[in-house]
């Protein structure tokens, strides 16, 4: 930040420009959600599949192909369609696909869908990823997965608060719990088998939404109650493909209700303090030098409440700046649907990315606030940035709305539940 700025005046647009990222390349570089095209080291004219997902990577079975074909570096281009729960499904993926479920794969002018049907015919085609999907240990893993599944559909979605259906529901979905973290524990390494296979892709979508949804609805830390899945997340974590596929907490506690049909709070003072934390904050960057333990690289944890262990991957360089040229690359969208646009929020927002970047304090214009809290609250990860990305950003969006001249507890839209047509696509797409 130059000396000769006040650090309560917003940088300009221009100065926030030059300090932004440049766009990575999409293509060939690491795993992002941005891309409409992978080659890795091939040419396009090698290319045989074209997946069809989500354009929020909102849905698990899209990210289990996603991850597959990142892992194995297969060619393959990406077409965007819209998920019933936030906009209208496009017309040319009807006429395709007259059922409109996700995903669906080009594979040699074949169209497949189901995500198990795909994952046979990419490995029929590509060969397995470390042992072939009808493997009898893998198979019984995958069984395993269906269990841990519909223990956690019983729990989240039809036990609720006083609820008398509530404990052995928990109580059944830890038994199944400590049997995964029973597998887990066969092999020496951290993975299902001996080596990171298609086992770990099959779990990787729930038990990444499992983790996120139970600390919001129920207040319960999978991480720290299961220390081999624990393990497990924290490999993953340090793999450039799931990174490029990592959900955050937030994003997946907001995403499923309208999916799913419902996901029942369990109103527990540790429930309710766990989605306050994941609601408002403090995202706080994890750094290196955190205590190694269960309780490490959680969003904050208060007096007598479960930690939201949410990653244990430290922060890597250049988040705020990745989350700067996100919200650059789309400002004048940003805008055009909030629907508190017109109350200074495009200082509002000045103000807020200085503080991204530079750290320092930026008041906003009066009665910005509640345009930034709801920029805050629609972040989606990966759709929008990585996770770190979005911690910085959120972080910030909530530190300025704060300094809100105007507004002792400014209004919030709140987050619908029946469905997510505030996250409709049109518009950004075409960004």
């Amino acid at each position: 930040m130059p000396e000769s700025l006040s650090p309560a005046a917003p940088l300009s647009w221009d100065q926030l420009q030059a300090l932004a990222l440049p766009e990575p390349d999409r293509v060939r570089g690491l795993t992002n959600a941005q891309a409409q095209l992978r080659l890795f080291c091939c040419n396009e004219s090698e290319v045989r599949v074209t997946l069809y997902r989500d354009h929020h990577a909102w849905c698990p079975y899209c990210q289990k192909v996603w991850l597959w074909l990142e892992e194995q570096q297969i060619p393959y281009r990406i077409r965007k369609v819209t998920m019933n729960c936030y906009g209208d499904k496009e017309a040319w993926y009807r006429q395709r696909v007259p059922s409109g479920m996700l995903p669906a794969l080009e594979l040699d002018g074949r169209l497949i869908t189901e995500s198990d049907e795909i994952l046979a015919a990419l490995e029929a085609a590509f060969g397995p990823l470390e042992r072939p999907l009808e493997d009898p240990e893998v198979r019984a893993l995958r069984q395993l997965e269906r269990r841990l599944f519909r223990a956690w559909c019983q729990w989240l979605c039809y036990s609720g608060e006083a609820s008398p259906a509530s404990e052995p529901a928990e109580r059944h979905f830890d038994k199944i719990a400590d049997l995964v973290d029973g597998a887990l524990a066969i092999h020496p390494g951290p993975w299902f088998l001996e080596r990171f296979s298609s086992v770990d892709l099959i779990f990787t979508p729930y038990l990444e939404r499992m983790g996120a949804s139970l600390s919001y609805y129920k207040g319960y830390g999978l991480r720290q109650r299961h220390p081999a899945i624990d393990r497990w997340f924290s490999a993953l974590e340090q793999r450039p493909t799931y990174l490029g596929t990592q959900s955050d907490f937030h994003t997946h506690a907001h995403d499923l209700p309208p999916q799913m049909g419902c996901c029942l709070a369990s109103g527990s003072e540790a429930q309710r303090a766990c989605a306050r934390q994941i609601d408002q904050g403090p995202w706080l960057p994890v750094e290196a030098g955190s205590a190694p333990g269960p309780d490490a690289h959680n969003l904050t944890a208060e007096p007598g409440a479960v930690a939201v262990l949410e990653t244990r991957q430290l922060e890597p360089p250049g988040a705020a700046l990745e989350a700067l040229a996100r919200v650059l690359k789309h400002r004048q969208t940003l805008l055009a649907v909030n629907p508190h646009a017109g109350a200074g929020l495009d200082q509002g927002l000045a103000c807020a990315l200085t503080r991204l970047v530079t750290g320092e304090a930026c008041p906003p214009p009066a009665g910005s606030a509640a345009g930034l809290r709801y920029l805050r609250d629609r972040i989606s990860v990966p759709r929008d940035m990585s996770l770190h990305g979005a911690r910085r950003l959120r972080q910030a969006l909530e530190s300025t709305a704060q300094l809100d001249p105007a507004v002792g507890t400014p209004s919030r839209i709140p987050i619908p539940t029946s469905h997510r047509r505030d996250q409709d696509p049109r518009g950004f797409a075409l960004a």
